[in-house]
């Protein structure tokens, strides 16, 4: 006698029949439209019958046909590029494609180049702290604070602690003091849980701060002073020769001449 299938083999077959399904959808969709490109649509790959057409200089030339634009732009030994596809008609422009990349990629480097990433270091302390202890943490912070880099400082509570919030705040207030000079309180004290957490960040940017630090290490050093030359002849003066050359001797006047 044949049972009926479970619930579980149902939902199993109701899964494969599903992923199926959707296997031949993509398949029919990979096959029909292939990869969808990023890149901007040239010369025979726009598919519009016609395009607004601007010129190399950006003149506005136009709706003009697909095929007067493909003509205008072998005559002028330049590309049609599609800059918006999304517009009725879509806007093609007369340019060198490959030069255009090449001063986008060169544009998108210098920006990279540009930004500044800032960094949040943290800096952990215990509401007790040895006077020692602090010392050391505050000189992390400044020198954090130093390179430009944001702070993130993190009283932590422990045991009766966590009763005496206030023993925190103080800390932080006085960690906010002594490094008044290089960085602000950029978040305020806030109860986190089992800990209290305040940002600091810095006053100069970090392109600044690297900038002036470059700028004390690259200090000019001044150059010796050229070395007197050597006299000529036992005990003969010496006399520079711009010096001789701009003051002739004397008419009438003696030259004194080797011992």
């Amino acid at each position: 006698m044949r049972h009926p299938p479970s619930r579980r083999s149902r939902h199993r077959e109701h899964r494969g029949r599903a992923h199926t399904a959707a296997g031949g959808a993509d398949g029919g969709i990979q096959a029909q439209g292939g990869h969808i490109s990023a890149e901007a649509r040239i010369n025979e790959r726009i598919r519009s019958p016609e395009v607004r057409l601007v010129g190399p200089k950006g003149e506005q030339i136009g709706i003009v046909s697909i095929n007067d634009a493909l003509k205008l732009a072998q005559e002028a030994d330049l590309d049609l590029v599609e800059v918006a596809p999304t517009a009725r008609p879509p806007v093609a422009k007369l340019m060198d494609y490959g030069k255009f990349k090449y001063e986008a990629a060169v544009k998108a480097r210098e920006s990279r180049k540009n930004q500044t990433q800032t960094i949040v270091k943290e800096i952990k302390l215990r509401p007790k702290i040895d006077p020692h202890d602090y010392g050391t943490k505050k000189g992390h912070v400044e020198r954090f604070l130093k390179a430009g880099d944001k702070v993130k400082v993190t009283i932590m509570f422990r045991g009766r602690e966590q009763s005496r919030p206030e023993l925190g705040f103080r800390l932080l207030q006085r960690l906010a003091g002594d490094v008044e000079e290089l960085g602000f309180v950029e978040s305020q004290p806030k109860q986190d849980g089992r800990n209290m957490i305040m940002v600091i960040g810095p006053h100069k940017k970090k392109s600044e701060a690297k900038a002036h630090a470059g700028q004390s290490h690259s200090k000019s050093v001044p150059s010796p002073r050229p070395a007197a030359p050597a006299a000529q002849g036992d005990g003969a003066p010496t006399v520079a020769p711009e010096l001789a050359a701009s003051e002739p001797a004397a008419e009438g006047a003696t030259v004194p001449g080797p011992a």
